[in-house]
């Protein structure tokens, strides 16, 4: 876990902040650039380097678990087939449609399993930050789904049709249209990606940020505060076990709803009404 109890000439407790998510270059970092008032530092960083050790666990345990199989299944091959069926049969094929939803499931299962582990490294000891809490990390996902099911649905409808099935309600007519085509397009082209990032990046690092305050929070007020506040600072310690075990919770399901979302842009973009 990131950060540290922080004392400025004796003022107390400085809580943690966005700036405990700037992590320090693991490696490099011999050159800097400054983009809207911040300076950037160039150089491999912690999350850069999980995003490509998930890449290589997500690889072999699917291998390991696919290596061998057999009509009675082992423990890996049993997780591996619950979760690509999960993944097929509730996201994929009761979202997008039995005559469509094959072609994007390796997609949809690829996403799945890439944002749930990245999530729980901030749950697992020693990595302890969640990939995602970095903003830049998800809004490459983001794009990459704006870009798939737009694709889909040009591909399917042409451009002009497609542009016309996401702006133009159906059934509706008259000047109300001046209105309603802007709005359309913004909400279904332009503001999806921004909200489908700014969901999963949002609640990373928000929890995260609740997770560094008590367990830090917790340490300052039985080391600095001396007895009189220590039942306070086991109290902190209690509440972040209790959230940290929230989180689970919530790293899965924010995996979950990305691509649930996911599918449901693609759904929307092969449906032949808006």
């Amino acid at each position: 876990m990131q950060g540290s109890i922080r004392t400025e000439g004796g003022e107390g407790f400085t809580p943690p902040g966005p700036a405990d998510f700037d992590l320090p270059p693991v490696f490099g970092g011999g050159s800097s650039f400054s983009f809207m008032g911040q300076e950037f530092v160039l150089g491999v960083t912690k999350p850069m380097l999980q995003v490509v050790l998930s890449g290589v666990l997500i690889f072999a345990f699917f291998y390991l678990a696919s290596r061998k199989r057999a009509m009675v299944p082992g423990r890996l091959q049993f997780v591996g087939e619950e979760t690509y069926g999960f993944v097929r049969n509730s996201l994929g094929r009761d979202i997008i449609g039995s005559h469509d939803f094959r072609r994007f499931t390796p997609y949809l299962f690829t996403l799945f399993t890439f944002i749930l582990l990245n999530n729980l490294f901030a749950s697992i000891p020693f990595i302890q930050f969640p990939t995602f809490s970095r903003s830049g990390m998800v809004y490459g996902l983001a794009v990459m789904s704006w870009i798939i099911y737009n694709y889909a649905g040009i591909k399917k409808h042409g451009f002009v049709g497609y542009m016309k099935l996401q702006c133009v309600p159906a059934g509706i007519k008259g000047p109300i249209l001046a209105l309603l085509i802007p709005l359309e397009f913004m909400s279904n082209i332009l503001v999806r990606p921004v909200t489908l990032a700014l969901r999963l990046f949002a609640n990373m690092f928000a929890g995260h940020l609740l997770l560094i305050l008590f367990a830090l929070g917790g340490e300052y007020l039985i080391v600095e505060m001396g007895a009189a506040y220590a039942p306070v600072g086991i109290l902190a310690w209690v509440l972040f076990v209790a959230v940290a075990f929230l989180e689970i919770l919530i790293q899965f399901l924010q995996a979950y709803v990305f691509v649930l979302l996911n599918a449901m842009y693609i759904s929307g973009a092969l449906a032949d009404e808006h």
